[in-house]
C-alpha cells in the first residue's frame, strides 16, 4: 500500500479483513465473527495472488520502493495460510464444527 502500485481494492480488502479480525478477537464467544475472519482471509489469499500477478511491474520500472512493496505483499501472502490454520484452530476451540 506504500507505493500505490496496487489498486485501492488491495488495501481495502486487507484492511477490512484486519478490522474483522480485531472484531473476532474482541468477541471471544462469537462463532460468526471468527468464521467471517477465516472466510475473509481465504478470500484475500485469492485476491492477493491476482493482484501480485496482474500488477507486477516490468524490470525496467522496478525501483527499490516497488521491490520492497512487492516483497512485503508476497511475504504477507506466504503468511496467510499459517494465519488461516491458526484462525481455524480458534474456530474449533470456540465450539465450531
Amino acid at each position: 500500500c506504500m507505493n500505490h502500485m496496487f489498486p485501492a481494492s488491495y488495501a481495502w480488502g486487507n484492511f477490512s479483513v484486519l478490522a474483522v479480525g480485531i472484531w473476532a478477537i474482541a468477541q471471544r464467544d462469537s462463532l460468526d465473527a471468527i468464521m467471517m475472519f477465516l472466510t475473509g482471509l481465504l478470500l484475500t489469499v485469492l485476491t492477493d495472488i491476482i493482484h501480485v500477478s496482474v500488477f507486477y511491474p516490468p524490470n525496467n520500472y522496478l525501483t527499490d520502493v516497488k521491490r520492497f512493496s512487492i516483497g512485503m505483499a508476497i511475504f504477507s501472502l506466504l503468511l496467510k495460510p499459517m494465519s488461516c490454520y491458526l484462525v481455524y484452530r480458534m474456530y474449533q476451540e470456540r465450539g465450531g464444527e
